[in-house]
């Protein structure tokens, strides 16, 4: 790959702006795609955006940033440097302002200091699959990128396009649908991991897999439609939102059980008369014991260390369940009355088994 640093006035990166959402972002006389596909969504808060802007104006060195050369053109993709550049060419547009100063509210000294700040920037010229891989390399420093951001780099295409349109644009339809449902951030990509993640386990494979043979379709709307599919599976069997829904792995409980019968009545009453439970400490899992019958999800309150002692005590370290004798520490507690048939974690209904045992024994 070819590497040639170059000093570019801001002045010159701004002339030719234009954010045009979903449909890109440029600079440079329009020569610079500043947010080509393999690029995040603009991520700075409003502390990081600001802290651009003072070190522009304190004429303190930025960090260098890399522009990609396109062949045969002159014309660039912005490889690193998406936040900064954003942040430089937002406030020269006075999209904000700082300390109640916009930039149209500034001396023409003050403006034209800005404008002269010169960028550092190395311009790349290489293959693809070369400019990919040094794009991945120079972000691990940084806003480090995300595991699906890192993925979108390498799986650019149409179908990635159509599938940040759905699922990575602030208020996207898969936010606006599912928001309630699901957790992380759209702009990271999380929603986006999530439903790759669903799809993909269905069909056994990896995210990787399912990019890569869908890289080139026209539009994402097999995974789209499947979402809409998880999502309205849980609204049908739990019709009554409750927040403790929002984050859970819906679309692998989809995969597995969409084809079970669901009972939303019977199953309401059931999560009302487990969040009553005091021996239920998980209550986020309710709903996911409700679907696949795992106890674990629950975390059942464990007896405690008074309550095993006592049982201890009173078996005079005798496992009932095979006779034999063993120390304190080699025995776990356990429900006399498993507590899928109502029994209670009370010292009444604790007995010790021997580790075996307790491993193997069944509440059936």
């Amino acid at each position: 790959m070819k590497i040639e640093l170059k000093a570019i006035k801001v002045r010159d990166l701004f002339n030719g702006y234009e954010d045009n959402g979903v449909d890109g972002v440029v600079g440079y006389d329009g020569k610079l795609d500043i947010r080509p596909p393999f690029q995040r969504e603009f991520i700075y808060n409003e502390k990081q955006r600001n802290a651009v802007i003072d070190t522009v104006r304190k004429g303190f060195p930025l960090n260098v940033m890399y522009w990609s050369k396109n062949p045969n053109e002159d014309t660039y993709e912005l490889l690193d440097g998406q936040q900064r550049t954003i942040s430089i060419c937002q406030y020269c547009n006075s999209d904000f302002s700082i300390a109640f100063q916009f930039m149209h509210n500034l001396t023409q000294s003050e403006k034209d200091q800005i404008l002269d700040y010169p960028l550092m920037v190395y311009v790349c010229e290489g293959t693809e699959r070369e400019k990919l891989e040094w794009f991945k390399t120079i972000n691990i420093a940084g806003v480090q990128l995300a595991d699906q951001e890192l993925r979108n780099a390498v799986y650019t295409g149409p179908w990635l396009a159509d599938a940040k349109r759905h699922f990575s644009k602030p208020n996207c339809v898969a936010y606006n649908f599912a928001k309630d449902y699901m957790s992380g951030n759209v702009l990271r990509q999380d929603y986006l991991e999530t439903a790759l993640s669903w799809i993909s386990a269905r069909d056994g494979k990896e995210i990787e897999d399912y990019m890569a043979e869908h890289q080139h379709d026209k539009d994402c709307a097999e995974l789209w439609q499947y979402f809409q599919q998880v999502i309205n599976w849980v609204k049908i069997v739990f019709p009554k939102y409750d927040k403790l829904q929002k984050g859970i792995e819906w679309g692998l409980y989809y995969n597995e059980h969409k084809d079970d019968k669901f009972n939303a009545n019977e199953l309401a009453e059931k999560v009302g008369t487990l969040m009553m439970d005091d021996d239920v400490t998980n209550k986020k899992g309710i709903f996911e014991y409700l679907i696949d019958g795992k106890e674990k999800h629950l975390s059942i309150r464990a007896f405690s260390l008074a309550m095993k002692k006592s049982a201890y005590e009173r078996q005079k370290g005798i496992c009932p369940k095979c006779g034999k004798h063993f120390e304190f520490e080699e025995m776990q507690g356990d429900h006399i009355k498993p507590w899928i048939k109502g029994g209670r974690t009370v010292a009444e209904n604790c007995q010790m088994l021997c580790q075996t045992c307790n491993a193997t024994k069944s509440d059936n």
